[in-house]
């Protein structure tokens, strides 16, 4: 029973329409009708083509590249239903771009994913659905309520029908010390020990591997991390495990596949024997590499946006 009463309306922007498709296809629903671009001077622009007064909107956009185009699509698309008095507007962003720029790291730095988040407040949105943010404590940036779905789950349902029997043999990797929480319990979940890359960070976008931090000789190895960016940490950490701890196998996998600058180089090369990622951040159609394989995150999606419009518990989402 809908204690509301409103109707359910699913929209999308142009970052990532292919898993808001198969979430409607979960959800039995058609994507709503909209026109999302923009014009010749760069501005972009919504029209929406079909009546949202009082119905529940959930507009699907991850601010993936371009992070401020996509940004700003969500943006103009909320403030469009809330002036047309829909009932509710829920903002999906299986990926929240500016989520690393959490704290001030020295002096005079923004606080990039707070303004973000003042932004769509301010905007319109009466809340969030988000995965796998990059520091949880980001959800206390909103004045609304937000839902962080976590892609552990769905890793954890690919590997354990990988590795059944075999958990002995195989041990989770943290690739650094700040992903071990993440990583342990994930490991705890997969029945599998735990090891931990050292490393030490020489500037943005570079690391240098250190040390290990467990025992990782003659076992097949899952590296498990919330996102690669431009892959080098994912990489080097990969090759620490297999010259330096003895990995005989190392599969890396990642909610949010980024992949900036030299990142495809970097994994073909690798001493990665396969790269799995969610498909919060579309992949890009010409980028053609073996190794990377995608697993969709549209039936969690469709879960979470179900139980949200029929007011009940998303908890069960989050063990």
């Amino acid at each position: 029973m809908i204690a509301h009463g409103k109707d359910i309306k699913i929209f999308s922007g142009n970052s990532n329409r292919a898993l808001a498709e198969n979430i409607c296809r979960e959800l039995g629903t058609q994507l709503g009708n909209a026109e999302v671009g923009a014009f010749s001077d760069g501005e972009n622009f919504v029209s929406i083509y079909e009546t949202v007064r009082g119905s529940d909107v959930f507009v699907v956009q991850s601010t993936c590249s371009p992070v401020n185009d996509n940004l700003m699509e969500m943006l103009i698309m909320i403030d469009a239903f809330k002036r047309a008095s829909a009932g509710r507007i829920t903002a999906v962003m299986p990926y929240f771009g500016y989520a690393r720029q959490d704290r001030k790291a020295k002096p005079r730095d923004p606080i990039s994913a707070k303004l973000v988040a003042n932004m769509i407040v301010a905007a319109g949105a009466d809340r969030v659905l988000t995965m796998d943010l990059h520091a949880s404590q980001i959800q206390g940036f909103f004045d609304i309520p937000v839902d962080n779905l976590l892609g552990n789950p769905i890793f954890t349902q690919y590997f354990h029908q990988r590795y059944e029997g075999h958990e002995d043999e195989t041990i989770v990797v943290s690739p650094d010390v700040g992903s071990v929480a993440r990583a342990r319990a994930f490991a705890q979940k997969l029945g599998m020990g735990l090891a931990i890359v050292d490393k030490r960070r020489q500037k943005a976008n570079s690391s240098e591997v250190m040390n290990i931090i467990g025992d990782v000789r003659d076992k097949k190895v899952i590296l498990f991390d919330d996102m690669v960016d431009t892959a080098g940490s994912i990489c080097g950490a990969a090759q620490a495990l297999v010259e330096l701890g003895g990995a005989t196998e190392v599969i890396a996998c990642a909610s949010h596949g980024v992949l900036s600058g030299p990142a495809i180089e970097r994994i073909e090369k690798s001493a990665l024997k396969e790269m799995v990622f969610l498909d919060t951040v579309p992949a890009r159609p010409e980028v053609k590499c073996d190794k990377i394989k995608y697993i969709s995150v549209a039936h969690m999606f469709a879960e979470a946006i179900e139980r949200i419009y029929e007011e009940v518990s998303v908890s069960k989402l989050f063990l």
